[in-house]
């Protein structure tokens, strides 16, 4: 196939959701929406060089996405699975599995090299509701910036009234540098991941925290973090305790 880099995601085509919301602020994760993947395999292999479809396996629904190769004069696909949203499972599975096997192209793989974004409580609209915490704010990204290894070197985030929330800037990463990103610390991505196994088998943070003596969890160093999710693992769910 011949080898064509796909182009990184502007600020404008990423998306800023809240992964989870607390008295004391709100993190987020970046996204691509689907129409961002539609527009880039357009530019990337022209509007009759790619199709997808959708097939249902043991019950979920998986996308293919193929990309015809003019060397061989065949089709190359990849194929991943769509997580269910709460309502219209349908419709969000198919829009998963789209951006889902997009990944697998590459098209904003970029967005797992994002650091852990905080956004404290007296830069954000928080409120109680019943047993939860929810934001009202909207967030935006306004700047980023990304070295030859099409890693993140640089991010800031707006909110609705055009101020700036959170900058970010990675180690020895200056204007014009394209140096890689500090890896010392975890990705948005894996604290994600985290929240989810903590979600999944009841364990408080703070009991984590204590045990390990983990004083800002998204400081947490990838050995400790392995470390943390192997035990997690082993850690049987809250619905079957």
């Amino acid at each position: 196939m011949e080898n064509r880099v796909i182009r990184l995601l502007k600020a404008e085509e990423i998306e800023c959701r809240a992964a989870s919301v607390n008295e004391k602020g709100v993190s987020l994760l970046l996204y691509k929406d689907a129409r961002v993947d539609q527009r880039i395999l357009d530019e990337s292999f022209g509007i009759f060089g790619w199709k997808r479809s959708h097939q249902c396996i043991d019950g979920n629904l998986y996308c293919t996405v193929e990309i015809f190769d003019r060397e061989t004069s065949t089709w190359v696909a990849k194929q991943d699975v769509g997580a269910a949203a709460l309502s219209e499972k349908e419709k969000s599975q198919a829009s998963d599995s789209f951006k889902r096997a997009c990944f697998n192209w590459g098209i904003g793989r970029e967005l797992y090299t994002s650091p852990f974004i905080w956004i404290p409580a007296d830069r954000a609209s928080i409120q109680k509701r019943g047993n939860r915490y929810v934001c009202n704010s909207h967030f935006s990204v306004n700047t980023i910036n990304y070295n030859g290894d099409r890693e993140i070197i640089s991010l800031s985030i707006s909110d609705e009234r055009c101020q700036t929330v959170f900058e970010w800037k990675a180690k020895g990463a200056m204007r014009g540098e394209q140096e890689p990103h500090d890896t010392d610390f975890i990705s948005g991505w894996q604290m994600e991941l985290l929240q989810r196994e903590l979600e999944r088998t009841g364990v408080e943070l703070k009991t984590v925290q204590d045990r390990y003596q983990i004083e800002k969890p998204e400081q947490m160093s990838k050995e400790l973090y392995k470390k943390v999710m192997a035990a997690l693992a082993k850690t049987k769910s809250a619905a079957a305790a």
